[in-house]
C-alpha cells in the first residue's frame, strides 16, 4: 500500500469514528463563504452540474468570517466541504479548525481582486487619495490643532476633508465586519490611509493595540453604513442614492458598467491590468480551503477541485476570467494546482 492510500486510508477511517449523525449520506458538495468569491464559485458549481454526473455542489454567501465559522466546527457531512474567503484565513481561525477536529486543510488561492469604491453613473466623478478615505471613515482622526491627538471623526462632509472634492455627505455603503472584503479593507485601504500620519506610524513600533485601534476603526455615527453581504444590494442601492459610495470587489463593479464607475484611488484606476500588476493598492488575494477528509467521501468533491483549478476554468483565457477574476501567473497557478492534486496540507 503506498503513502498515498495509507492516507486517504487514515482519512476514511477518521471519518468512519465520527457519530453515526454526522455520517448521514450526503451528495452535494456545500460550500459557504465570502460573498467576493461567491461569482466565482457559483459559475464553477454551475459548470461541474451541467458538464459531469454530480450534482451541482450547493454555494451559499455568508461572508469570509461566518463562512470560516461554520467551516471550522467540525468534520462530516452536517458542516461545509468548502469555505470561499476574500481573505487568507486568520491564525486563530485556523486555530479554532484545529481544536474541533478539522485537522487537514488545503488552502487552494484562486487569483486576485481589487477592492473598488465605486459611484452611480449619476454621481459627480472625483478621484480619492488612502489618506482622505481614511479620514473620511475612519472613527477618529488627528485633530487639525494639534497632530499628536486624536478626535472623534467631525467630517460630514467630502469637502470638508478637502476643498477639491464634492460638496456632498460622506455616505459609504460597506460590508460589515463578518466579510472578508471588510477585513482587506482595514487593511490595505484604512490602515494605508493613517500611515499617512508619523504620529499614527511610530505607534505600530511603540504600541501595536493603539495602533490598530486608530487604523482599524471605522466610524459608527452613518457615515459608513454596513449594508450586509450581498453586494448585488449595494449595487441597487447605489443606482438610486447617485450621491453615495459603495465597497466592493472588483468583479461586482465590472459586470456593472452601464450603472457604476470606481474611483481612482491615489491615481489609480481599478481596471484588471492595475490590479493583476499590483499597482491598484487595494488588491487582494482570494482563497478555497478544503476539507481533505472529506475528498473521499464526498461524491464529486475531488472532480470539483479539479475543475476549479484547470486552465479552462481559472487560466488567463478562462471563463473565471470573463466573471472578473485576475488570474495568478501561470508558475503560480500550476503551484496551486499540484497541491490540491497531491491535498498537500496547510501549515501555519
Amino acid at each position: 500500500m503506498n503513502k498515498k492510500l495509507l492516507a486517504l486510508t487514515a482519512l476514511a477511517l477518521m471519518f468512519v469514528q465520527l457519530p453515526v449523525s454526522a455520517r448521514n449520506v450526503r451528495d452535494n458538495i456545500v460550500i459557504v463563504g465570502s460573498s467576493t468569491v461567491y461569482p466565482f464559485t457559483t459559475v464553477v458549481a454551475e459548470q461541474f452540474g451541467r458538464m459531469t454526473r454530480f450534482k451541482a455542489p450547493i454555494v451559499e454567501a455568508t461572508g469570509s468570517g461566518g463562512g470560516l465559522k461554520l467551516f471550522c466546527a467540525g468534520v462530516g457531512v452536517r458542516h461545509p466541504d468548502i469555505a470561499n474567503s476574500s481573505r487568507r484565513i486568520k491564525t486563530s481561525e485556523f486555530e479554532d479548525c484545529q481544536k474541533n477536529g478539522v485537522k487537514n486543510i488545503v488552502e487552494v488561492k484562486l487569483g486576485y481582486d481589487g477592492i473598488t469604491l465605486a459611484r452611480s453613473n449619476k454621481g459627480e466623478a472625483f478621484d480619492l487619495t488612502l489618506k482622505q478615505l481614511f479620514l473620511a471613515l475612519a472613527k477618529k482622526i488627528p485633530d487639525p490643532s494639534d497632530s499628536e491627538k486624536t478626535v472623534p471623526n467631525p467630517y460630514t462632509h467630502w469637502r470638508q476633508i478637502d476643498p477639491s472634492l464634492p460638496d456632498s455627505a460622506i455616505e459609504v455603503l460597506g460590508p460589515p465586519p463578518t466579510s472578508g472584503t471588510r477585513d482587506a479593507f482595514v487593511e490595505l485601504a484604512m490602515e494605508g490611509g493613517c500611515q499617512a500620519f508619523p504620529f499614527i506610524k511610530a505607534l505600530k513600533d511603540n504600541n501595536e493595540n493603539a495602533y490598530k485601534t486608530i487604523c482599524h476603526s471605522i466610524r459608527e455615527d452613518g457615515a459608513y453604513v454596513e449594508a450586509g453581504e450581498n453586494d448585488n444590494l449595494i449595487v441597487q442601492k447605489l443606482d438610486t442614492n447617485p450621491n453615495a459610495l459603495g465597497i466592493f470587489g472588483f468583479s461586482f463593479l465590472d459586470q456593472n458598467t452601464d450603472k457604476l464607475f470606481g474611483l481612482k484611488i491615489d491615481g489609480v484606476e481599478p481596471d484588471f491590468d492595475e490590479i493583476a500588476s499590483g499597482a491598484y493598492p487595494v488588491s487582494r488575494s482570494m482563497y478555497i480551503y478544503v476539507k481533505k477528509a472529506h475528498v473521499p467521501m464526498i461524491p464529486g468533491l475531488k472532480e470539483f477541485l479539479e475543475e476549479f483549478t484547470s486552465e479552462k476554468a481559472w487560466g488567463e483565457e478562462g471563463y473565471l476570467t470573463d466573471k472578473g477574476l485576475i488570474p495568478m501567473p501561470e508558475d503560480e497557478r500550476k503551484r496551486f494546482a499540484d497541491d490540491v492534486l497531491n491535498l498537500k496540507e496547510l501549515e501555519m
